[in-house]
């Protein structure tokens, strides 16, 4: 084999010298054909301190690797590719001395169940020979390595175990003493090994030997942990004090017996039970309900679906395990996918369970031997992970009397008399709970970094496991730290990986069993605003039509990719979105496989919002946008059917998703629609009062606007962010940023926006008492608005020439311009100007002089109340 990780790490014809080389090495080829990320492999070479040069240090490594690697392929394929976010090493199984290993276990236990005991020895022995020294030596440990090490000494010592099982089983106890002699001085505390070395001796007419191995054990035990043997172990004892006939070794004619009928032996064939199984405690009233024949429907087949890593198959485990009473023929547990995650047909999946509950052979079809089999009997069967309706129904009719729990991602709604069981994500508390009990101390020293764990991890049982066990592997890491790294969407994924736990392998998994065509949509809707989207978004980042996009985005509802979110209040009740975990998955599949649909994509939702808003921008504030239309042609949609009637109401619906799209066209150097879309927002967040994504959408986009040094969206930007200072109060910020913004506006020809500058700087000129200045200024815009033929200009002078001539005491005056006030908002096409002016006119008249004196503060004049 030409990499070999049990033992010291080697890998031939030549292995790197450096240590840390080696450990990059080590690290791939325990995750091999995983993606290994920058940040794991850091943390494996350098822990908690990293040097600055990291990175850099870190590709140097991987070059001198990938070097190694090549040597010994005749074909010049370099196995160790860069793969986001970090890098993928592919070696053949037959290769690597892990995987011929686990091979050989596998193989060694399936003989050992069928009760092969010579197959099974051979079979495990073999893998035993592979092994060379300890796992993994020779380089130094990070929490990767160190955690990959304890597992596969664990996984040795039980291959060992059983392998001894075997001999015993044979016949071959003489042959036996001597080595278990050396393995329980090597291991004292390791009561097993203690229990195959007495039975030994037991059975070599070494009885007092036997007694004296309990003694030795029975002190270390007491000694180092202040415990008692086990029960077993105690059993054992007495069994050979009284000379049991039962422990005596009988060779048999038949080395492979026939397993006991299912009457007299049950079949068990469960995962063992996760001693900190937390919460489901309605969930699981449901389903014992169902057992006992009790619930609301008369069914025995129960469908429990939930997206990956909800826990669907430990929530099964959990059922089977405490339902020994109700199922004393069989409880038994079948996957319904190969190791490569590929479904198993249905003829595949009835002739594994005819395995595994030891049905003896028979003629006739697979179908009616299974049928047989189960008839009448008492069997819980859950079929774990199933893919279809059609994967399952001929299985289910070969299985009429048997209880059947089903697990799958998505609801099989098309099965007939099913009950129903959907996991969701944990709540807060239990999420909280699961990690307290899973994380231990390091978790409920620090509550608050914990609560924001769950958060984080969106309550997903699975997702919560791995983050308990990342810390549990780093003692040198607090909560704290932890919820610091899973702070970051982009790297969250990566963080949730220890030794085969991966939170990512297992929500791919989702992602691969759907359509190219749906796949495409799930990591382009990564791309969609924050929290939550409407179905126009979905169709504008995928360039279809609304009905093709609603197909999509249900069809990865139903695969547990997407979530419907009903929000009757809203102008669009249904909307959707991601799960925390998802949505980094979407974007990391997106940089993958299309990276080139990222920046259309994005240009494409920018579109639709500045298309939207813009309409509705006219309907409050007729052309207050002073930006010229994208280049792009914007996309094909409905304004008025998406807008509604209010378009106040839409603004404010849309605003979280409205500012990140700028902040996405400004990642993506999309700089004009940057601009043009964030000077469509100004009048509406002036209207709705939201100060801060007026003031960061607008900062994103004067500076979009400086790279490609566009001094009109320059200018359209800096007159914006003097409106803004102007509603803070800042009236020397204001005054500034006006007088900047009608440089560029004149430098860029464009005397219309000079002129809406000159009537802003009045404001602030009139606020600060300077009377006679701001009358000048206004004066001047109004002469270049009747220039530039611009109403809405012109209704803005007008309306301060009338306060100046009304803080003058002009009153006939006054009344005069808020008239033409109104007149030119009339021609604009603004209907609350005009009803505004109209209505202030009507508080001065020739004759009774002022009723309602007119005050100078920001929000009054520069955008009217609703």
């Amino acid at each position: 084999m030409r990499f070999r990780v049990l033992g010291p790490v080697r890998v031939s014809p030549r292995t790197p010298t450096a240590a840390k080389p080696r450990a990059v090495l080590a690290t791939l080829l325990i995750q091999n054909d995983k993606v290994v990320s920058t940040h794991t492999l850091i943390d494996e070479l350098w822990g908690t301190e990293p040097p600055r040069t990291a990175t850099t240090t870190l590709q140097v490594y991987v070059s001198q690797v990938r070097r190694v690697l090549l040597e010994g392929e005749p074909d010049g394929r370099q196995p160790l590719i860069t793969r986001a976010p970090g890098y993928l090493l592919r070696v053949s199984p037959d290769d690597f001395d892990l995987a011929v290993f686990e091979r050989l276990r596998d193989s060694g236990r399936a003989a050992f169940a069928r009760r092969d005991y010579a197959e099974a020895s051979r079979q495990l022995r073999e893998a035993l020979s592979l092994w060379t020294g300890p796992a993994l030596s020779g380089i130094p440990h990070g929490p990767t390595l160190q955690t990959s090490a304890i597992r596969l000494e664990e996984l040795r010592a039980e291959v060992l175990e059983q392998s001894i099982s075997a001999d015993l089983r044979l016949g071959r106890h003489q042959e036996l003493v001597g080595e278990l002699m050396a393995l329980t001085r090597e291991q004292p505390l390791r009561e097993s090994l203690q229990g195959h070395l007495m039975v030994a001796l037991y059975r070599s007419g070494r009885q007092s030997e036997a007694l004296e191995v309990y003694r030795r054990a029975r002190r270390s035990l007491v000694d180092e942990l202040g415990v008692e043997p086990s029960p077993a172990l105690r059993k054992l004892h007495e069994r050979i004090l009284t000379s049991d006939p039962a422990l005596a070794w009988r060779p048999t004619a038949d080395p492979t017996p026939r397993p006991a009928q299912p009457r007299d032996v049950p079949v068990v064939r469960l995962p063992a039970p996760l001693p900190d199984f937390t919460g489901r405690t309605t969930e699981l009233g449901h389903a014992e309900r169902f057992l006992a024949g009790t619930g609301p429907v008369d069914s025995r087949v129960l469908a429990v679906s939930g997206r990956p890593g909800a826990g669907k198959t430990a929530f099964a485990a959990r059922l089977a395990h405490s339902s020994g009473d109700r199922f004393p023929d069989a409880r038994v547990l079948l996957t319904l996918r190969d190791a490569g995650g590929r479904a198993l047909a249905p003829e595949a999946v009835i002739t594994a369970l005819l395995r595994t509950l030891e049905a003896p052979h028979a003629s006739g079809a697979p179908a009616d031997v299974l049928h047989a089999r189960t008839r009448g009997r008492k069997m819980l069967l859950i079929l774990d992970d199933a893919v279809s309706e059609a994967q399952v129904r001929p299985v289910l009719a070969a299985l009429p009397d048997a209880t059947v729990i089903l697990t799958s991602r998505h609801a099989l709604g098309a099965l007939e008399g099913v009950q129903h069981l959907v996991l969701d994500v944990l709540g807060c508390a239990e999420a909280e709970a699961l990690l307290m009990n899973c994380g231990g101390a390091a978790m409920a020293d620090d509550p608050e970094a914990t609560a924001e764990i769950a958060r984080l991890c969106g309550g997903l049982p699975l997702a919560l496991r791995v983050a308990a066990a990342a810390l549990a592997a780093r003692p040198h890491w607090t909560a704290a730290d932890l919820a610091r790294r899973l702070a970051d969407e982009r790297g969250r994924l990566a963080a949730l990986r220890v030794g085969d736990l991966d939170v990512r392998g297992s929500l791919l998994t989702a992602y691969r069993d759907v359509t190219e065509d749906n796949r495409h949509a799930f990591r382009v809707l990564g791309l969609a605003p924050l929290p939550d989207f409407a179905l126009w978004s979905a169709a504008a980042l995928l360039a279809t039509d609304p009905a093709e996009a609603e197909r999509r985005v249900e069809d990865l509802v139903q695969a547990r990719l997407l979530e419907a979110v009903r929000r009757p209040d809203r102008l669009t009740p249904v909307r959707y979105g991601f799960h925390a975990l998802l949505r980094g998955l979407a974007l990391d599949v997106l940089a993958e496989e299309s990276p080139h649909h990222t920046s259309p994509a994005t240009a494409r939702l920018a579109e639709a919002f500045l298309t939207l808003t813009r309409h509705a921008d006219a309907r409050l504030a007729p052309s207050r946008d002073l930006m010229p239309p994208p280049a792009t042609a914007p996309p094909a949609l409905a304004p008025e059917d998406i807008v509604g009637p209010s378009p106040l109401r839409w603004f404010r619906e849309e605003s979280p998703g409205l500012l990140e799209t700028i902040r996405q066209t400004h990642r993506a150097g999309l700089w004009h629609l940057c601009t043009a879309l964030a000077s469509a927002a100004a009048g509406y967040y002036e209207a709705a009062a939201l100060w801060s994504d007026w003031q960061e959408s607008h900062e994103l986009a004067l500076d979009a606007a400086r790279e490609t040094e566009d001094l009109l969206a320059e200018a359209v930007v800096l007159r914006s962010l003097a409106d803004l200072e102007w509603q803070r109060h800042h009236p020397n910020a204001a005054r500034d940023l006006y007088r900047l913004a009608w440089q560029l506006f004149t430098r860029a020809g464009h005397r219309v926006g000079a002129g809406r500058c000159l009537s802003g700087e009045a404001d602030v000129l009139l606020g600060l008492g300077r009377v006679a200045r701001a009358e000048r200024n206004y004066a001047r815009a109004l002469s270049v608005a009747r220039t530039e033929a611009d109403p809405r200009g012109e209704a803005d002078a007008e309306r301060g020439l009338a306060l100046v001539a009304q803080r003058e005491g002009r009153l006939p005056e006054a009344h005069t311009r808020l008239t033409a006030c109104a007149t030119a908002a009339a021609r604009a096409g603004d209907e609350r100007w005009h009803a505004y002016a109209t209505r202030r006119a009507a508080t001065v008249t020739e004759s009774a002089g002022v009723t309602q004196p007119l005050e100078v503060r920001p929000g009054v004049w520069l955008f009217p109340e609703s």
